[in-house]
């Protein structure tokens, strides 16, 4: 069973559809209320027969507005996600290149963080940062928020976001995790209690796998920083990535148990893979993935209390 850290939320999006300028085909409303129910936080939300709504207009959704329908509840307005959402970057980024080889430092936590001794969730290889922020705006008071991404652009427009939001919980680093993740988390004056790392770049090619983000050091670094029952939970729509980065953890079976129950809701298959994503809130490259009928490999962990005879 999960422990009371877990991070297990229910979202409340207020969604809106804006009338179209025709009926929707049945066909359309059935569709879009198919998929709305497969979300938990969405169940309460369907489509009237012979409704209107922009929402209903193509079939099937694209997963950019899967994504908008995700994050409604963050209140993004038109012109900044117009403004700053599109950003073009590189698919993927070698962090062996000699311009990620130098280690971030920490920030001053005062400055980034209204309280700086709150609980902290980090986010590795945090994308767009949009899923940080939807969590952040949950906790306001409780818990801090730091993403650490390696597309400087994708940090600078998710600090404008933060700032847009007004929000004193939640800061983006650009940072090589995979080196930087020790020295930033150590000087950090609250306990860590959770650190995810959610479809990391799949770096597919066998020569590559070195550039993949989790390593050995990595690992041992984020086992030593959680707090007892501290929490790590990974997943990926890469079956083989997802393994690898299970065998990373699972090899740290002496100081990380693995979490096969959080509630009747979110299980674990026969293989060990959690069902469903215990965090409240899907990634934008899990809703891109789930849309094109990919499988997700979830799997989380808990730092075990040791004893002094341990």
């Amino acid at each position: 069973m999960a422990s009371s850290l877990c991070l297990h939320l229910q979202a409340s999006s207020h969604l809106r559809c804006i009338a179209a300028a025709k009926p929707a085909a049945p066909s359309m409303v059935a569709t879009a209320n198919k998929i709305l129910s497969k979300r938990p936080f969405l169940r309460n939300f369907s489509l009237p027969s012979g409704s209107s709504a922009d929402l209903c207009e193509r079939q099937p959704l694209r997963s950019s507005e899967l994504v908008a329908l995700e994050y409604a509840d963050l209140n993004l307005s038109h012109k900044m996600v117009e403004d700053l959402g599109h950003v073009r970057i590189r698919q993927h980024v070698n962090p062996l290149s000699s311009s990620f080889s130098v280690p971030t430092p920490a920030p001053n936590w005062d400055e980034v963080f209204r309280d700086p001794t709150l609980p902290l969730m980090v986010d590795i290889g945090s994308g767009s940062g949009r899923f940080l922020l939807w969590l952040a705006k949950r906790h306001p008071e409780s818990r801090n928020f730091l993403g650490l991404e390696i597309r400087q652009k994708l940090v600078k427009r998710a600090g404008i976001w933060v700032k847009e939001l007004g929000f004193s919980n939640v800061h983006f680093m650009f940072a090589n995790a995979t080196i930087s993740f020790k020295q930033i988390i150590s000087s950090y004056p609250g306990p860590l209690i959770l650190v995810s790392i959610l479809c990391p770049d799949p770096h597919f090619k066998k020569r590559h796998h070195k550039r993949r983000v989790l390593q050995k050091p990595l690992v041992e670094s984020i086992v030593d920083s959680l707090m007892p029952g501290g929490q790590v939970f990974i997943q990926s729509d890469v079956l083989e990535v997802a393994a690898d980065m299970r065998l990373w953890f699972d090899s740290e079976a002496h100081i990380l148990e693995h979490i096969n129950k959080i509630d009747k809701s979110v299980l674990c298959d026969k293989d060990g893979w959690l069902l469903n994503n215990p965090m409240g809130i899907r990634t934008e490259r899990e809703i891109h993935a789930e849309s094109e009928g990919a499988n997700i490999y979830r799997r989380m962990y808990s730092k075990v209390h040791l004893t002094k005879e341990e």
